[in-house]
C-alpha cells in the first residue's frame, strides 16, 4: 500500500530506487568492519560444538577393558580401540590413577570406580522395576502403593505410587519409629525372629498415636505372634485416623519386604478384598520383584 510523502518538497539526496513490487527480498544490511560485530554464521556456530575427543577414547578404553573378564595388556587395548600404543598408555595410566581401571602383572581390569558407577546402574534398574510394578497396582486397584523393606535394624519404605485421587498417607509421626502402629511396620517386625523384634522396640518404643493404637510391647508381641507368614497384615487407624492399611508379606532369603495399600476409612469394607487383590498381583509378579529386592 503507497504512503503519503511528507518529506519537503527541496531534496538534498535522491531518492534510493524502489525495487520491483513482485520482489520479496529483504532490504540489504549495513556490513560492519568489525569481525566481531558480525553474525556467526552456522558452520561457525557448529565448529565451536565440538565433541572431547581424549575423553571419547577413554571411554571406548573402558569399553574395551569391560569385554575382557581376565584382563588384557595395554598393546591389545591399543589395537581393538585403534588408538596409537602412546596414546593408549597415556590414557590407561589417567583411569588407573582415577580409579577406574586397576593394573595387576601388565593386565588392564575394571577398577572400582567403574564398579560403583555399574552398581549404581543395577540399583536405578531395580528401582525402576519396583516403582513400575507399584504404579500398575495403584492403577488397578485404585489406592496408593507401598514398598517397604527391614534393612539394618530399621524400617525403610523405599517407594511410594499415589494419584492425586488417591493419595499416599502423610507421614506425620516417623515411620521408622512408629512401626508398631502400621501395617508396613507390624508385617516386617512379623518376619523378624523374637531377639530382633525386641531389640527393635528397645529402640523404638512403643507408643500411642491415636485411640487405636495398640498400647504396650506385650500386647504387641502377642499380635505379631499370632500373624501367618502368609496373610496380609492390617490395621484400622493406628497410626492415623481416617486411614487404614494393608500389608502383604515378602520374604526373600533373609531380606524382609513388604507391599502395602491404604485406603480412607469410609472404605475399611474394601481392604481385604483390595489387600487380596495386591497379595495376587505380588504373586504373580513374584520373579521380577524378587530380583530387584534381592540384587
Amino acid at each position: 500500500m503507497a504512503t503519503a510523502d511528507t518529506a519537503p518538497a527541496q531534496r538534498l539526496v535522491p531518492p534510493a530506487p524502489r525495487a520491483p513490487s513482485h520482489s520479496t527480498a529483504l532490504p540489504a544490511q549495513p556490513r560492519s568492519s568489525d569481525p566481531a560485530e558480525r553474525p556467526t554464521s552456522v558452520p561457525e556456530q557448529q565448529s565451536r560444538t565440538t565433541l572431547i575427543a581424549s575423553v571419547q577414547r577413554a571411554m571406548r578404553l573402558l569399553e574395551t577393558v569391560a569385554r575382557h573378564e581376565h584382563g588384557a595388556p595395554a598393546k591389545q587395548l591399543a589395537r581393538e580401540t585403534g588408538l596409537a600404543l602412546p596414546t593408549a598408555y597415556h590414557l590407561l595410566r589417567t583411569l588407573v590413577h582415577e580409579g577406574y581401571l586397576r593394573r595387576e602383572r601388565g593386565l588392564f581390569f575394571l577398577g572400582e570406580a567403574a564398579e560403583r558407577l555399574g552398581s549404581s546402574g543395577a540399583a536405578q534398574k531395580r528401582r525402576s522395576t519396583i516403582s513400575g510394578l507399584l504404579a500398575q497396582w495403584r492403577d488397578l486397584i485404585g489406592a496408593p502403593v507401598y514398598y517397604a523393606a527391614y534393612q539394618d535394624g530399621e524400617i525403610d519404605v523405599m517407594c511410594v505410587s499415589d494419584a492425586p485421587g488417591s493419595p499416599a498417607v502423610e507421614e506425620w509421626a516417623d515411620f521408622r519409629e512408629t512401626g508398631h502402629a502400621h501395617a508396613i511396620g507390624q508385617c516386617l517386625l512379623s518376619q523378624l525372629d523374637d531377639g530382633a523384634r525386641r531389640d527393635h522396640l528397645d529402640r523404638h518404643p512403643v507408643r500411642s498415636l491415636t485411640p487405636y493404637t495398640v498400647r504396650d510391647d506385650h500386647t504387641l508381641l502377642r499380635r505379631l505372634a499370632r500373624l501367618r507368614c502368609t496373610e496380609p497384615v492390617t490395621e484400622r487407624q493406628e497410626y492415623a485416623l481416617g486411614t487404614v492399611c494393608a500389608a502383604v508379606p515378602i520374604t526373600v532369603g533373609a531380606v524382609a519386604a513388604t507391599v502395602a495399600l491404604s485406603l480412607p476409612a469410609r472404605q475399611a469394607d474394601r481392604l481385604m478384598p483390595a489387600a487380596r487383590q495386591l497379595q495376587s498381583e505380588v504373586g504373580e509378579h513374584l520373579g521380577a520383584l524378587a530380583v530387584s529386592i534381592s540384587i
